[in-house]
């Protein structure tokens, strides 16, 4: 090897960060799908003239389109593997897209944004089930939160382009132009490999070997995992069947469902999908609501990395014992302060502070770190419906709290509604530390060796 050359262990270790950024960028249409409704949502209303419940129903389509995907992402990952059904997603992403961008009515946005949702179901379920079995465990959980952290990007991305599209009130392009980075995603993704365990089931041995050769530190470790994934797949995988007949796995699929239960009532989506809203609440108008939305992107952006940098150091449970705990505060005080009216200028730098702490709490912890949880502790046998069911749950949850928000400030009262969330959050505290496993370190075989033998879901990782 040439004295200049890098080390080979090295090359592998930088060739594994980037497959997994960029299969992490699915996680960048799911942003630019969450992010683009937000400013576009008043001028759409306007020229269709929507209703409440209309703008609640043209916000939600696309979870109630992502609940479907994530159904059919199941089917897809495992008979036609996690790259294709990466392909797929993107393509229809990219009609989607361009479907909202030419719409003639509110019906047919609606229909738009299911299509769109299709594409971020298929995308949210196999992205980081692409991610999980193609990192080893030191940085597995690290990688996954590059997929969150896509998504941060692709909301600060849309909420500038809505705020620069906002000028001219020109709500067609703030969709369109999301049908470029979906291209090129495509594009990307025919270069990736196949994922290892993936090529393990469909009997592929040597095609699975030689993939693991170029993502691991030595030959050994590519052998040894192809070994740890082969026994594993002694059993078949064969989803219902397990969820019939083991509790253990009953245990995972219903912890799955409470994690991303608690990732959603946590309130984010009400932020993202209504900001502008929320800031007119506190007083701001015109653009300056979207430039303040804005700035809440980029710190949703800026504060993943913080968890990206401490999950797989610091662990799973304190990054999201301190984001609970961040959110109670942050959404607790912001109603508090819209409770009793924004009467000044103090007030309502205030309440975009506060905003931004609550935010910063998300991004921290659950939003990347429920992926993470969700991906780790299904067991391989019946990894494919376990993380269907999970993806299916956000999804769902995500519908009821879109669809919901608007009719909640109009009974509920402003202030009254985010403490409401505020009150979620500090139930979330308590939960995470009920049920909730630390599994830093641990090899996903070892997680699930634990959970399988019955021990306590919040004992895993010990």
């Amino acid at each position: 090897m040439n004295a200049l050359s890098p080390p080979v262990s090295d090359s592998i270790h930088l060739r594994s960060i980037v497959i997994g950024c960029l299969a992490a960028l699915a996680g960048l249409m799911s942003g630019l799908d969450i992010g683009v409704i937000s400013g576009a949502l008043d001028f759409v209303a306007r020229d269709f003239h929507a209703s409440t419940l209309a703008q609640e129903w043209i916000v939600s389509a696309m979870m109630a389109g992502a609940a479907v995907g994530a159904l059919l992402a199941g089917w897809m990952s495992h008979h036609l593997g996690r790259k294709r059904s990466l392909v797929i997603g993107a393509a229809i992403f990219m009609a989607g897209s361009l479907g909202c961008a030419f719409a003639w009515s509110t019906p047919s946005i609606i229909a738009g944004r299911v299509v769109m949702g299709l594409a971020i179901g298929i995308a949210a379920f196999t992205a980081p089930l692409y991610l999980s079995e193609i990192a080893n465990e030191r940085v597995r959980g690290a990688m996954i939160s590059t997929y969150q952290l896509m998504i941060t990007v692709g909301i600060f991305m849309a909420f500038v382009s809505d705020t620069l599209f906002s000028y001219s009130g020109n709500w067609r392009w703030m969709f369109g132009v999301a049908a470029i980075p979906a291209g090129l995603f495509l594009i990307g993704v025919l270069f990736l490999p196949y994922s290892p365990r993936w090529l393990m089931m469909k009997g592929r041995r040597q095609e699975a070997l030689e993939v693991l050769r170029t993502l691991r530190a030595s030959p050994q470790d590519a052998s040894r995992e192809i070994r740890d994934i082969s026994a594993q797949l002694q059993q078949k995988q064969h989803g219902f069947a397990l969820l019939r007949r083991s509790r253990n796995f009953r245990r995972s699929i219903l912890l799955g469902i409470l994690l991303q239960i608690m990732q959603q009532l946590a309130g984010i989506n009400v932020v993202m999908y209504y900001a502008p809203k929320i800031f007119a609440l506190a007083g701001y108008v015109g653009p300056a609501q979207l430039w303040c939305t804005a700035i809440v992107g980029l710190v949703n952006m800026l504060a993943t990395f913080v968890a990206v940098g401490l999950v797989d150091r610091w662990g799973r449970k304190p990054i999201l014992y301190t984001g609970f705990v961040v959110m109670t505060f942050g959404m607790g005080a912001l109603g508090l302060i819209i409770d009793r009216g924004v009467a000044s200028q103090t007030t309502q730098i205030l309440s975009v502070f506060l905003l931004l702490v609550y935010i910063t709490g998300f991004a921290m912890s659950a939003g990347p770190l429920i992926w993470v949880l969700c991906s780790e502790v299904q067991p391989l046998t019946g990894r494919d419906l376990g993380i269907a069911i999970s993806t299916l749950t956000n999804w769902l949850s995500n519908m009821a709290v879109g669809a919901t928000f608007l009719t909640l400030l109009q009974t509920l009262g402003n202030g009254p509604t985010f403490w409401l969330f505020a009150g979620f959050n500090a139930l979330f505290i308590v939960l995470t530390w009920l049920f909730v496993p630390e599994t830093k370190g641990m090899s996903l075989e070892a997680i699930e060796h634990r959970l399988m033998a019955g021990v306590r879901l919040r004992d895993i990782g010990r």
